[in-house]
């Protein structure tokens, strides 16, 4: 679904990625893991064709990425919801936005769906200020999902929110993941939030980025990682890894 050829990329006289590599299936939940600021978010840019690598190559969809916009969708960090609509009439907006032919009735229908999936069906009316943080962001997921994408991009979705809701929606997006069968790239710098949800996590290092190691855990969903030995080991060695690239950067400053 993604392929990634020794992509580069330099903004100015900054190298942000150099010699990347990966591939993505289609189907699969894949977590991009790595410390703040190393290009995480700009490989959502690349494949979703917002910027341009500078050298190598990017196949999405069997095709450039240019040609891949109407097959992707984004979650970000803030749900972007516009404060005069209501509920459904956000989770309706990117279709109003990418299908403008398509009839508001069918569109509301559409994101109403979308919204009863997430467990918003009683809070459809409720505008975003009625919402908490959580309830905001599954109308963000939602409105993603009302597009039926074949690939969803996930920028943090749930960095901003409480411990206890992030876990809540880990365990429902896995959930909504596992019926659609979506490709979805998810960005986190949270090592237990990659381990509950990747198929594999591709573990980046500092600018500029490359990816330094893959995980694939092998335990079934739901992952509860203080009662499971493999998680267990996973994240001690990624803590110390994690310790190691940050070693390396301050020998590097």
């Amino acid at each position: 679904m993604i392929v990634f050829q020794n992509v580069g990329l330099k903004l100015g006289e900054v190298q942000i990625l150099e010699n990347l590599n990966f591939s993505v299936e289609n189907g699969e939940f894949i977590c991009l893991l790595g410390p703040s600021g190393c290009g995480k978010s700009t490989i959502l840019r690349l494949i979703g064709d917002l910027i341009e690598g500078t050298s190598g190559a990017i196949q999405v969809a069997d095709g450039l990425p240019s040609a891949a916009w109407h097959k992707i969708a984004y979650v970000f960090q803030n749900p972007r919801l516009l404060p005069w609509k209501n509920a459904l009439e956000n989770a309706a907006f990117g279709l109003e936005m990418r299908h403008p032919k398509l009839r508001a009735m069918e569109r509301l229908a559409l994101a109403s769906e979308q919204l009863t999936k997430v467990g918003l069906e009683n809070d459809m009316h409720k505008m975003p200020i009625m919402l908490s943080g959580g309830e905001r962001q599954r109308v963000a997921i939602a409105r993603a999902l009302a597009l039926k994408p074949e690939i969803i991009l996930m920028d943090e979705p749930f960095s901003a929110l409480d411990p206890n809701t992030r876990r809540i929606l880990r365990h429902q997006l896995v959930e909504l993941w596992k019926e659609i069968g979506n490709t979805i790239i998810f960005v986190t710098h949270d090592i237990e939030e990659a381990l509950e949800l990747g198929d594999r996590i591709f573990v980046l290092g500092t600018k500029p980025a490359s990816v330094q190691n893959i995980i694939e855990p092998k335990s079934h969903r739901p992952r509860e990682i203080d009662i499971n030995d493999e998680l267990r080991k996973i994240k001690v060695s990624l803590i110390h890894e994690f310790r190691k690239i940050a070693e390396n950067k301050e020998r590097i400053l």
